[in-house]
């Protein structure tokens, strides 16, 4: 007695499922590459069920669910057909090494490092400023201090410069009294995980990578913060200080723009 085929020997192949989403959401493999950040060639192969160009199985199964959300399918049956497919799922590998997460982790530390310097800063402001009040009776004397050649070695002048530079990621305290000559961006992966990129007005890259749920990063430049949000549905986002109230839909890639000002979409 012969025995009928399985629903799931009848079901489309990975790749396929994938292609057809992104035909059908009008979707070139080029602007999938640059919405996902997967090269073309990886996208190419993928569609066409070749998964030997991922470079093993964690990183097929990432791939298979950054394409999947980016032509707005749900990723999990895909994952799940993959897995049958390559002996069940993997075992499990640390995160570090594809998404850099020890980079993400290590940037809460920064806002600690810059108040260190600021306080220095301040103090070594306030020792000066008391040196000059109590050796300068008149104001001939504190003229000669201001302008002589010992006080210029420990003139505070040049530091308070520095502490504005080195601020990429001001703290969450920041972010309530944003400075109006800055544009100033905070994301917070509150619904999930997305992937995340961000550039200052100068095109330089401030950050490129994934952002687990619960994590944040804040932004900050003098003119314009350029966005690239591969969920972002899953993002909380606050401009100079205020909550973006659009309503982005999971899985939604969005580009986004904003200057100084209301956090209107550039």
């Amino acid at each position: 007695m012969s025995i009928g085929n399985s629903p799931e020997d009848d079901r489309p192949s990975i790749g396929r499922v994938l292609q057809q989403a992104r035909i059908a959401a009008g979707l070139t493999v080029e602007e999938v590459s640059s919405s996902t950040r997967v090269r073309i060639p990886i996208v190419h192969a993928i569609e066409e069920d070749d998964f030997s160009r991922c470079g093993g199985d964690v990183y097929a199964r990432g791939h298979i669910r950054t394409l999947a959300r980016a032509v707005s399918i749900d990723p999990e049956p895909l994952v799940s057909q993959y897995d049958a497919e390559h002996g069940g799922r993997p075992a499990p590998t640390p995160a570090a090494p594809m998404f850099e997460a020890e980079r993400i982790r290590s940037d809460p530390r920064r806002p600690n490092w810059t108040a260190a310097m600021v306080a220095a800063i301040v103090a070594v402001v306030g020792f000066v400023g008391f040196t000059f009040v109590k050796g300068g009776d008149d104001g001939g004397t504190s003229t000669q201090v201001a302008e002589g050649s010992t006080p210029n070695t420990t003139s505070p002048k040049p530091k308070p410069t520095k502490t504005t530079d080195p601020k990429p990621v001001p703290s969450d305290s920041a972010i309530a009294a944003a400075p109006r000559d800055k544009v100033t961006v905070k994301l917070s992966a509150s619904q999930g995980k997305s992937w995340i990129s961000a550039k200052d007005h100068n095109g330089r890259q401030l950050f490129d990578g994934l952002l687990l749920q619960g994590q944040s990063k804040t932004f900050q430049d003098k003119e314009r913060i350029d966005l690239v949000l591969g969920d972002a549905g899953s993002i909380e986002l606050f401009v100079n200080g205020k909550k973006v109230e659009d309503k982005f839909q999971p899985g939604q890639v969005e580009r986004l723009s904003y200057t100084k000002g209301d956090p209107e979409v550039g």
